[in-house]
């Protein structure tokens, strides 16, 4: 059977993450970058796509694994009728290159303990050549290499176009795996220490995760999911990928199959907040310098999404040699929805930069400059229609929540020249005037008076959790009984089994695509957040205590969640659900337990 995507664990290095099944395998690992090909590919087809399994033999599905507690380090221990063995998962902060850990550890009998690695390059198409040298295995194949060597040396052998070991290890015993991958043309880089890279990536995470302000509940979970973020960042300039992996599918079987290692606007001023209110002032910094160098250049030119150094072409396209997740094709490379207007990225870029303003972070050269020019170029476009925050692709419609978030670039403008006028330069009396303007028109075209509810465009009667956002954003306080109606509506009608859907894929599809998809977690998260608003924290609390369990047994969430097959669905881990567990569980409990 094909592994759930529950079944996985996540370890990196801030610049790149594997996946780690239950059965101790590696089945998915991009190097040297987050968006760079996969050399294990598994995840996405069958074992010739490459993994690395290290397991008991005969062993299948471990007996129990954990994260070393407030650290990225992963435990997973076999226990067989020969004894117990415990192998431990780790990507050490790199100096020059990207290493792979796995310590093998006795710990009660003998057991014998099998390895098999099959490194394929090029998102599991290309089967390196393989050779001994320096008392190591090398692979190499075009522009990538990879070195594998043993402490204390075990015998290995090639199988089957893999390479293989067998050891037997006692209580106490210990056999430490380095794989080490380097660009083909340059020499070996120097070796490290697998167990103090063990005991410094312990220390490391650990003293990170002991800033982390919030002491209220469920704070394993919170501390989880900001490691998840920061395992998400690319260190190198500080841009939060959405996601480690491509294709996981949103339908099993289904199309919905899209490549998140790329770096999203829409997630910029939540993801902000969580780490400033958390107390990660530095993370929260290196996110905004990101921002700025991806969005600077021509206002019209401004992107959805970005590389993680602020690339700008992330072309999509097929890769028909894998079979995909669970049957679940295409698998995709790059994402063309890079190419759409999104009218609600301007707000998010807004919002973002007067948080940071809010926060004391200081001011960045030509950063208000840049912000006058977005202003100017938005003031000229925002009457067009777009694709909207999801990133539809059954062609442009005047998406409510895109001019919602159109009056939020619009009122931060404003308040930031207010809060400091020495900053000159803009048009604010035009910017409140047009300010006025969008919010009339969205409570005029976006508002169904007969439901009491926004809709997801105008002159719809469709729903969208976007909506949720409306009293977050300031657009309306949380009281006003439009904001209460349309948290009912979507409750009533956008609601699976008590988790929220984006909106509905039945009927008129707005997405322009075919099958549905399962409930998205931060829009659950962002229900909670609405329920507490408008008074009802009894039903938020209890809506957050069951996501919060719906993360799998190492706290990780994916994107999606099939309440009905009890499965997570697409990309995981996703940064966008984790960034609603953290800020959900701020705005319930923050103010009573925060420090």
């Amino acid at each position: 059977m094909h592994p759930h995507i529950e079944d996985y664990a996540l370890i990196g290095d801030q610049q790149t993450a594997a996946l780690v099944g239950t059965d101790g395998s590696v089945d998915w690992l991009c190097l040297p970058r987050f968006d760079s090909a996969a050399c294990f590919a598994r995840l996405l087809g069958d074992d010739d796509n490459g993994h690395w399994r290290i397991a008991p033999k005969g062993a299948d599905r471990c007996t129990r694994r954990a994260y070393r507690p407030d650290t990225l380090v992963l435990d997973t221990e076999w226990e067989t009728a020969d004894g117990s063995v415990r192998v431990t998962d780790l990507m050490p902060q790199r100096d020059r290159a990207p290493d792979l850990v796995r310590i093998v550890e006795g710990l009660s009998g003998e057991v014998t303990v099998h390895s098999v690695l099959r490194l394929r390059f090029d998102h599991g198409s290309i089967v390196p050549w393989v050779r001994r040298a320096d008392g190591h295995r090398v692979a190499v194949a075009g522009p990538d290499s990879a070195w594998l060597r043993s402490e204390p040396d075990v015998h290995t052998w090639g199988q089957d176009f893999g390479t293989h070991a067998e050891f037997t290890v006692a209580a106490g015993e210990k056999v430490a795996f380095v794989l080490t991958w380097h660009p083909s043309h340059e020499a070996r880089p120097p070796l490290v220490d697998p167990y103090m890279s063990l005991e410094h990536s312990v220390e490391d995470w650990r003293e990170w995760a002991a800033r982390c302000r919030y002491e209220g509940p469920h704070r394993d979970a919170v501390v989880r999911s900001l490691i998840t973020l920061k395992a998400l960042t690319y260190k190198p300039t500080g841009g939060i990928v959405a996601a480690p992996t491509t294709s996981l599918p949103e339908e099993p079987g289904g199309v919905r199959n899209w490549d998140y290692r790329f770096c999203w606007l829409r997630d910029s001023t939540l993801t902000l907040g969580a780490l400033l209110s958390a107390g990660y002032l530095e993370e929260a910094e290196a996110w905004r310098d990101w921002l700025l160098r991806a969005v600077a250049g021509n206002p019209a030119d401004l992107q959805i999404m970005y590389g993680v150094a602020g690339e700008r072409r992330l072309p999509e396209f097929e890769l028909p040699w894998l079979s995909g997740f669970a049957g679940s094709t295409p698998v995709r490379v790059g994402n063309d929805a890079v190419n759409q207007l999104q009218l609600d990225v301007y707000g998010e870029v807004m919002d973002s930069l007067s948080l940071a303003r809010l926060a004391g972070m200081r001011p960045r050269p030509q950063m208000w400059e840049l912000q006058c020019a977005l202003m100017d170029y938005l003031a000229t476009v925002w009457r067009e229609p777009d694709e909207g925050l999801w990133e539809v692709r059954g062609g442009r419609r005047q998406f409510v929540h895109s001019k919602v978030m159109t009056w939020v670039a619009l009122d931060r403008a404003v308040r930031t020249l207010e809060a400091h006028p020495e900053l000159g330069g803009g048009d604010p009396d035009a910017w409140r005037a047009l300010r006025d303007e969008v919010h009339r028109e969205v409570c005029e075209k976006g508002y169904d008076p007969e439901r009491n509810t926004f809709t997801q465009y105008y002159g719809s009667r469709e729903l969208d959790a976007s909506l949720l956002l409306v009293p977050r954003v300031g657009f309306l306080p949380p009281d006003d009984p439009r904001v209460v109606g349309t948290v009912d509506a979507i409750g009533a009608e956008l609601t699976r089994d008590g988790l929220v859907r984006r909106y509905s894929t039945e009927g008129r599809r707005v997405d322009g695509l075919p099958g549905g998809e399962g409930t998205f977690l931060v829009c659950s998260f962002w229900y909670a957040d609405a329920l507490h608003a408008t008074g009802r924290t009894k039903e938020a609390r209890e809506l957050f205590e069951r996501l919060v369990g719906l993360a799998n047994d190492v706290g990780l969430l994916a994107e999606e969640y099939d309440p009905v097959a009890g499965h997570q669905l697409g990309n995981f881990p996703q940064a966008f659900s984790h960034v609603g567990l953290v800020n959900t569980a701020l705005a319930l409990f923050g103010e009573e337990k925060a420090g």
